[in-house]
């Protein structure tokens, strides 16, 4: 007999409440589960696609070591772990600490022990070579609430806005930022229909962008410029809350002097923004009671994205977008501690300079983490504190860093590479060993990791006050061997006789009782429930409370409203950061000349079925697109004399790749847009790419040119390419116009 449970799914960060059908051990189906408050019923094609999953032929159900004829062959997980803690310990004892380094990838944010046991674990062989997906991103988010000072009471939520901006982000499609992460799509519309004035930034017309009061289609690369000419035309008007702003925030008349040359004649002739759209988003923004501006992933791997946040963060504090004292606080938490916000400024802080400092390009720790486009070149780099050793969790960085030449190269030469991984991905097939890890019905879960984002960055995490734990479902397969992530860990300290205490659930949690380390005992090994409330401690509410229900709450019960600003509180926001301010007069002195010969800008977008490099191997997520298609406007398509389906040419100063062109009008003209995170090794033929994998477009990026000096990341969207149609060897591979593969 079969059984419906509800689950949560952990495909990507959404972590949608779902139901999951168990019959015979194994889980044979899914649905949206109406019965959760929050998503409703919502689910999207990766959560259908989890049966397949888990169940795939080439899921990795064994650990893997790599053999000296350079093949893999299966390995028991606990002798892989003493082998692999016998080469760290001769690794560490030549080298030191710093020679191991660790990644903790996108798909690791799904599992909530995943990073704290890794960050205990790098503790205690006391290394600091930490690295996340954040520094290569969205670094501006971290970066820019550094420089501008953070709102204790946080932003205006989007429920009950009369105004609301996205610059850059498609929340229907990457379900993060720009909407509540519950069926963004229909929340967005629904806001929409109820009456809020909607404007979109994005060279695209994306869906977002359909339902937008006010669309401005501006070149790939010039938010920094749009939201200037938005700033000035606000102050220009005297739309700005002048009250707020005196009480609260510095340097307004620096800033004011600072974007006079984004004028509206300036901003359409350098954006191809009109004037009239520009002025007319001015003023819905900025007459609208209530709402915020934000921007997604495209901008901040764009020229200038601290820059780009930056903007947004002063639009909204001269808006006056911030909760006030008295006003209801949305989400007070629930597997976090209560929040008890003031209405006042958190004062500025570094946000680069300190902590570990990287051998090339004077590089350091910063608000966002250590520069993870560098860590190739920490790897190469012959001398003292070179990384010898990297283990990756959750994340694919041959796919997913950008110059994938240089990663490939970097990883080729570290003496160990741990891949913790479902399957055999391009990083994985590099790997002198493979963990095996557990999925997502085999083991317990809970909403913790998207609750904490609400901290990190405005516009990300939930509006209320949510929670779900899930139990685990399902054994693992017959036979396999396979371990949760977090023990990976744990198993390596035993073996290594060291001792692990674990911090709290995400580095950017700092305050409370939760943030005190908890030793563990290293002689019995604790439950996943146990490390759970480990996690959960001094939350809110407590985590027995959760797990009473099973489909998710919304614990709204307490009501708790903003404080009033503490009388000794003499902290403002910064609207004229000298650093960004000087970014911002370069961005006025004119657009870079070596951008010049090129026709084309490469931005990035994402595919609704996969989740950056994860998901291409399931046969139901890539029915369209199993390939990364470069999508490009009909009228620049046939001036190249090339249809959809055919091969084109698209290279920038560093490389080049072929792309399967697709036709797509809802692009600016001289715009390509594809998919961060596609293609396998460097070194493979590109027509084995375009077939089995597509084109990777880190391959046209250089980590060591055109990067931000603070955090590393190089120019990974709007980059200038020039595209023709490629007439060598290789030829259509069979695809019909509209993506569809042809029999």
């Amino acid at each position: 007999m079969s059984e419906v449970l509800p689950t949560i799914c952990r495909f990507c960060a959404a972590h949608c409440g779902i139901l999951a059908e168990v019959e015979g051990g194994r889980v044979t189906g899914v649905a949206g589960d109406r019965a959760n408050p929050l998503y409703r019923g919502y689910i999207c094609p990766k959560g259908r696609a989890l049966p397949e999953q888990h169940a795939h032929p080439q899921r990795l159900l064994h650990s893997m070591k790599l053999g000296p004829d350079g093949t893999h062959a299966a390995i028991p997980h606990a002798r892989a772990v003493a082998e692999i803690g016998a080469r760290l310990r001769e690794l560490l004892e030549r080298h030191g600490p710093r020679s191991v380094a660790l990644y903790v990838g996108t798909y690791a944010f799904m599992y909530p022990l995943a990073g704290p046991m890794a960050s205990a674990w790098m503790n205690a062989i006391g290394s600091p070579m930490r690295f996340m997906p954040a520094t290569i991103d969205k670094p501006g988010k971290a970066m820019a609430m550094a420089l501008h000072g953070r709102w204790q009471a946080g932003p205006q939520p989007f429920a009950g806005a009369d105004t609301w901006m996205i610059v850059g982000s498609n929340p229907p499609i990457s379900k993060s930022i720009g909407a509540p992460p519950h069926n963004p799509a229909g929340t967005l519309r629904d806001a929409v229909n109820r009456g809020m004035q909607l404007i979109v930034v994005d060279p695209r017309r994306t869906e977002s962008a359909r339902l937008a009061a006010v669309h401005l289609q501006c070149r790939p690369g010039e938010d920094p410029t749009v939201i200037a000419g938005l700033i000035r035309a606000i102050l220009h008007e005297g739309l700005h809350d002048q009250a707020f702003v005196h009480e609260n925030a510095q340097g307004l008349e620096t800033l004011h002097r600072a974007v006079e040359p984004f004028s509206p004649g300036y901003v359409e002739r350098r954006a191809d923004v009109p004037r009239s759209l520009l002025l007319q988003a001015a003023r819905v923004f900025a007459n609208g009671r209530r709402g915020f501006a934000l921007a997604g992933t495209g901008p901040n791997m764009a020229p200038r994205g601290t820059l780009t946040e930056y903007l947004l963060l002063c639009l909204n504090t001269l808006c006056g977008r911030w909760l006030r004292a008295g006003e209801r606080l949305p989400n007070p938490g629930v597997l976090t501690p209560a929040m008890r916000p003031r209405a006042q400024a958190v004062p500025p802080a570094p946000a680069w300079g300190f902590g570990e400092r990287l051998r090339v390009r004077g590089l350091t720790n910063t608000a966002a983490g250590l520069p993870t486009a560098a860590l190739a070149d920490e790897i190469l780099l012959d001398g003292q504190g070179q990384v010898k050793a990297l283990i990756c969790v959750g994340g694919n960085p041959v796919a997913a860093w950008p110059d994938q030449a240089r990663t490939s190269a970097a990883m080729r030469k570290l003496e160990l590479l741990v891949a913790i991984d479902t399957e055999m991905s391009a990083t994985a097939m590099m790997a002198h060993y493979i963990i095996a890890p557990r999925l997502s019905f085999e083991q317990p879960g809970l909403t913790l990791p998207i609750e904490t984002l609400s901290t990190y960055a405005y516009g990300m995490g939930y509006e209320v006050p949510y929670a779900q734990y899930t139990p685990q479902l399902v054994d693992p397969p017959a036979g396999s061997d396979v371990i949760e992530d977090w023990k990976f860990f744990y198993e390596l300290a035993q073996d290594m006789g060291l001792p692990l205490s674990l911090e709290s659930a995400f580095p950017w949690i700092t305050a409370g009782s939760h943030a005190t380390p908890v030793a563990l005992d290293m002689a019995r090994a604790p439950t996943t429930d146990g490390l759970l409330e480990m996690l959960a401690r001094g939350s809110r509410i407590a985590l027995a409370e959760v797990k009473a229900h099973p489909h998710g709450h919304i614990f709204d019960d307490a009501t708790i409203t903003v404080g009033a600003r503490d009388p000794a509180s003499t902290a403002r926001l910064e609207l004229a950061d000298p650093v960004m301010l000087a970014e911002l007069e370069a961005v006025a002195a004119g657009p870079d000349d070596e951008d010049a010969g090129f026709a084309f800008r490469l931005i990035s977008r994402r595919l609704p079925d996969v989740y950056n490099s994860y998901g291409r191997s399931i046969p139901r997520l890539v029915r369209k697109y199993r390939y990364n298609p470069a999508f490009t406007h009909p009228d620049d398509l046939r001036e190249l004399g090339v249809a959809s389906g055919e091969i084109i040419e698209i290279r920038s100063r560093h490389g080049a790749i072929l792309g399967v062109a697709e036709a797509d009008a809802s692009l600016r003209r001289g715009v390509i847009s594809m998919t961060h995170a596609f293609g396998d090794h460097p070194d493979a033929c590109d027509a084995q790419q375009l077939e089995r994998s597509g084109s990777n477009t880190g391959r046209l990026i250089p980590v060591d040119r055109e990067f931000d000096p603070y955090t590393g990341i190089p120019r990974m969207s709007a980059v200038p390419v020039n595209v023709s149609r490629h007439d060598g060897a290789v030829s259509p591979v069979g695809i019909r116009p509209g993506g569809q593969k042809a029999v």
